[in-house]
């Protein structure tokens, strides 16, 4: 079965030719393909280093850093000072001074003194000793009457209340003053109007929301002004779309 292939339908509005942007005008800059009708300045290239006797030369520049405090005759001659941190003092010998001596703790050797006596450890035979030393004997208080040869003045014990034997107590168990409440004025005299507070009551109406005065734009209502003329950007037609003609337009 053979395939008939379509043929193509040529338009006159295609075949106009390229635009002034197919065309492109010879360049200016440079030296190849220069246009011809403009005028071509000199141009110089930079080619490479040459391999001779010149280009192995490793002397250096002037990149030497002179010193400034050096002149053409030699090193300045000002003076010169350095900080060193300070040294460590000899081991030398140490004289006291007056503050550390003691002499209020040395008797004059001139005048008489009381004996006085040091406490040592125990010695070896005394660890085996069994008699009791001075601070385990206590002597009787006498704050508490027992002492056997203080006088001491009368003392008193504090005992708990016992109840039902005393004339103050409540046997009835009746009560006291504080038992009973106050009496409001307001019982007894004449009441001022009292008022309470209740919850807040809103009307019934409508909940809708309104539109303020500035949801509502007057600038733009023509009913009473005069109104210019507008344009409106519409969508871009093809150029080979063909116009439409009724017969009317070809009557006419």
């Amino acid at each position: 079965m053979e395939t008939t292939q379509r043929k193509q339908i040529m338009i006159a509005a295609r075949e106009r030719g390229p635009g002034p942007g197919r065309y492109g005008l010879p360049s200016t800059v440079g030296s190849k393909a220069h246009d011809f009708t403009r005028h071509k300045k000199p141009a110089y290239s930079f080619g490479g280093r040459l391999d001779n006797v010149f280009s192995k030369d490793v002397s250096p520049g002037p990149k030497y850093y002179v010193d400034p405090r050096m002149s053409r005759s030699g090193a300045e001659g000002n003076p010169k000072y350095s900080m060193l941190g300070r040294q460590a003092d000899p081991n030398c010998f140490n004289t006291p001074g007056p503050g550390a001596y003691r002499t209020e703790s040395i008797h004059p050797p001139h005048l008489r003194t009381a004996p006085r006596y040091s406490m040592s450890a125990r010695t070896r035979m005394r660890k085996r000793d069994s008699n009791p030393s001075p601070n385990t004997y206590s002597l009787p208080n006498v704050v508490t009457g027992k002492s056997p040869y203080k006088h001491s003045a009368p003392c008193y014990t504090l005992r708990s209340r016992t109840g039902g034997q005393s004339f103050s107590d409540d046997l009835a168990k009746t009560p006291g003053p504080a038992q009973y409440k106050v009496v409001p004025p307001s019982q007894y005299k004449r009441c001022s109007p009292r008022y309470t507070l209740s919850a807040r009551c809103f009307m019934p109406g409508d909940s809708t929301q309104k539109p303020g005065p500035g949801a509502h734009y007057p600038e733009r209502s023509y009913t009473a002004l005069h109104r210019g003329r507008i344009s409106t950007m519409g969508v871009r037609h093809s150029e080979f779309i063909t116009p439409l003609l009724i017969d009317m337009d070809i009557c006419g």
